[in-house]
């Protein structure tokens, strides 16, 4: 399984160590989010890592709706429970639930096939920062707090036309970013696509929190320290490679 490298299972149980989550972050999705470094303070896993290990196991069904609850950290042990056929939730030994599926329709369990979405997926949902988070920033006058950035996954939508399908590609369709106050939602609208059809749409939302009056001199910083973050590790991980 490719995600073999980013998690540990065991007795139906999987958790987390920090390097496998932040290499998965950066390596699989291009998400250099800080949250998702080794050292962080505020480390916690990526979102998009707890969902591709929930569709590894339980397959990819015609529609589907992923609502995130908790943040998790390295070390947790988790597992699936199925509170019915159409409904699976990602919970800690506590009954603590992070991640809630809601399902309907049929299933498609191709390894190859479930591999080739997610990693399309993830990769799509890594370039939120910069490429689509600034500019609706800009359009709006509002930015994150760029000191201590806070963007969390609230949740997914996907909806599949069919499943005999063998590798759709994503491709973002557009976004939006509603702000309350101090308070935005950030929608992300994405379109599966296989040989020239669209074969499925998604819909991606994010919470992000402490707003504040757009600056550009700000943005162009967290820009800047994102790029040098990335172009850091990738140098970083060529030399250990090489």
């Amino acid at each position: 399984m490719f995600l073999t490298p980013y998690f540990t299972s065991k007795d139906n149980q999987f958790q987390f160590t920090r390097l496998q989550a932040s290499h998965f972050a950066k390596k699989v999705a291009g998400d250099f989010n800080p949250i998702h470094d080794e050292d962080s303070k505020r480390f916690c896993v990526p979102g998009d890592l707890l969902f591709s290990v929930l569709l590894s196991k339980e397959g990819i069904s015609q529609k589907m709706r992923f609502d995130f609850s908790g943040m998790v950290n390295d070390g947790v042990e988790l597992h699936i429970e199925h509170k019915c056929t159409k409904q699976a939730a990602v919970i800690d030994a506590n009954g603590k639930e992070y991640l809630q599926m809601h399902r309907e329709g049929s299933i498609n369990h191709d390894a190859k096939f479930i591999e080739h979405v997610v990693t399309n997926y993830v990769q799509f949902s890594g370039m939120n920062f910069p490429h689509i988070m600034v500019p609706l920033m800009e359009e709006k006058q509002m930015m994150i707090n760029c000191q201590r950035p806070l963007v969390i996954y609230e949740s997914m939508e996907v909806e599949f036309s069919r499943l005999d399908l063998t590798a759709p590609e994503v491709e973002f369709s557009g976004a939006t970013f509603d702000v309350d106050g101090k308070r935005g939602l950030v929608t992300l609208n994405f379109d599966f696509i296989e040989q020239g059809e669209v074969v499925g749409k998604g819909i991606k939302r994010m919470v992000a929190s402490g707003l504040k009056p757009y600056n550009q001199a700000d943005i162009d910083d967290l820009v800047n320290r994102f790029n040098e973050r990335k172009e850091g590790f990738l140098a970083q991980f060529a030399q250990a490679a090489a």
